[in-house]
């Protein structure tokens, strides 16, 4: 464990570039005038991008301490810094990168926006929600664990509801905002519980004093703490059935907001999640007769079973464009938890499968985001039956669209094939063969609904195909971005990105 400041400094080196940030867009919002203003997204969404760039460029983590004899010393060592609140390790990086890259784009997707588009403390929020999700990726103790969370999900509460005058955000944010403090209540409950059993805030730590002979309670409370923490989690990720808030939320909220909600907190979340089950109650931890991680599996495979099927059943009849991802949403949560009850076989491959998913995830999900935020700004529509006719009103449009549906369908070359490939590949790997089975005939099921959409922008006429939807230099840039990375990561980006997770994974077993 390191404590010197100095040497710690990189390891936060992306928080403390969006503290500068934050400082730099709240004096641009002071300082530029209103035909200026639309420069704001872009030096947020440039920010954001070129920090995760120079985090994956200098201050990616190594096996041992860099050489600066020669007077460059890049990458800094793995291990806990900041007296143990923070971990420096591969699977931190990768889903710092994913969140500072979500957040990126959703900045330059909120360019044109009404309402949000031209409003200084709209960004500054956004940046203090992904500096708390950053924070989430690496945290290894019980203070910063809530701490990043809060400080994720609290901004996410004012920016549902950030379209004051449109009586939806307001409702989604006061919802989300309720469901959400009664969560997180239920999480710090769970917390407090495990320190007060083991008087120790380190994950490691409280893991350590739960196998030892010290600890004399039997695993019935250990297990309640447990299943107290996990709801929480259930919540930030969207999992059935603690997935209420999640169609309101997802419809209310502004567009670009519901697109970094879907992604950049339910990335975190399962970052966080995977590392505290397997820090706090590794396979090796027996309490009393008690193996930990089997109840914490075998939850995990009932709330991947509920997620997935409901998810897609209730999906089939959503007419609301924003409706229908929300479901689809809870689904890949049922999903991504295949690979949290696959941990039981104790594999790199397993934690890869979660990785590889919401890396893929991150960016299909932002592809179709940023499809709805042009055609609801042109039309004011978010019905799926308005979407008629979209290959004619804008071909790349109705194209991006496509490539993003097949991708959370699960159709090749996109990655969400590839993703999926893996997570089911990894429930086989656990035993969990009937998991998998489940997983397979929910995404035969998600496929039909994801493919009517792209049957109504096809095939289906409407009254206003001759009023082509102009798309700005920005929304060219975003819809590239995640098109080009999405057929990438199904193809030629498989290995190198798979391998990059199984490293992170690596370290958690260490």
């Amino acid at each position: 464990m390191d404590f010197n400041v100095w040497q710690s400094l990189p390891v936060i080196a992306p928080e403390i570039g969006l503290t500068i940030m934050a400082i730099v867009v709240l004096a641009l919002d002071l300082s530029l005038p209103e035909s200026k203003r639309r420069n704001l997204a872009i030096v947020t969404g440039v920010g954001l991008l070129a920090t995760a760039l120079l985090y994956l460029l200098f201050w990616f983590p190594t096996a041992t301490a860099p050489d600066a004899s020669s007077g460059f010393a890049f990458g800094v060592q793995e291990g806990l810094y900041w007296g143990g609140m923070v971990r420096h390790d591969s699977l931190a990086q990768i889903f710092k990168v994913m969140v500072l890259v979500a957040g990126g784009l959703t900045a330059l997707m909120s360019i044109d926006v009404k309402g949000i588009g031209r409003k200084g403390e709209f960004y500054l929020i956004l940046i203090v929600s992904t500096l708390g999700a950053t924070l989430m990726a690496g945290a290894a103790d019980l203070i910063m664990v809530f701490l990043a969370l809060e400080t994720t999900t609290i901004p996410l509460y004012i920016l549902a509801a950030f379209k004051r005058e449109d009586g939806r955000s307001s409702e989604s944010g006061m919802k989300y905002f309720l469901f959400g403090s009664f969560a997180s209540g239920l999480l710090l409950y769970g917390l407090s519980l495990l320190y007060g059993f083991t008087g120790q805030t380190s994950l490691t730590g409280i893991a350590t004093y739960l196998g030892s002979e010290a600890f004399s309670l039997n695993a019935v409370p250990v297990l309640a703490a447990l299943t107290l923490i996990i709801v929480g989690f259930g919540f930030k990720i969207s999992a059935a059935p603690f997935h209420f808030w999640t169609p309101d939320v997802y419809e209310g909220a502004p567009t670009p907001v519901t697109a970094f909600l879907s992604v950049a907190s339910k990335a975190a979340s399962f970052a966080l999640l995977v590392r505290f089950l397997l820090a706090v109650f590794p396979s090796t931890l027996v309490i009393n007769g008690q193996e930990i991680q089997s109840f914490w599996v075998n939850l995990a495979s009932v709330l991947a079973i509920i997620s997935m099927t409901l998810g897609n059943l209730v999906a089939l009849g959503q007419k609301n464009i924003k409706r229908l991802l929300a479901y689809s949403s809870i689904a890949q949560a049922g999903y991504t938890l295949m690979g949290v009850a696959a941990l039981q076989a104790h594999t790199d491959t397993s934690i890869a499968a979660i990785t590889f998913y919401m890396f893929m995830y991150t960016f299909t999900n932002l592809l179709a985001f940023a499809v709805i935020v042009l055609f609801s700004e042109a039309t004011g529509s978010e019905k799926i039956s308005d979407l008629a006719g979209l290959s004619r009103r804008n071909p790349m449009l109705a194209l991006a669209m496509t490539v993003a549906l097949l991708s959370l369908g699960g159709v090749p070359p996109a990655a969400g094939f590839v993703g999926k490939f893996f997570l089911f590949q990894a429930a086989v790997e656990a035993n969990l063969v009937g998991l998998a089975i489940i997983g397979v005939l929910n995404a035969i099921v998600a496929l039909y609904y994801y493919l009517v959409v792209v049957k109504i922008m096809y095939v289906d006429r409407s009254e206003d195909e001759d009023k082509p939807i102009p798309v700005s230099r920005p929304y060219v840039w975003v819809l590239a971005i995640t098109v080009i990375a999405v057929i990438l990561l199904g193809t030629v980006l498989v290995s190198p990105i798979f391998d990059w997770a199984v490293r992170g994974a690596a370290g958690l077993f260490a």
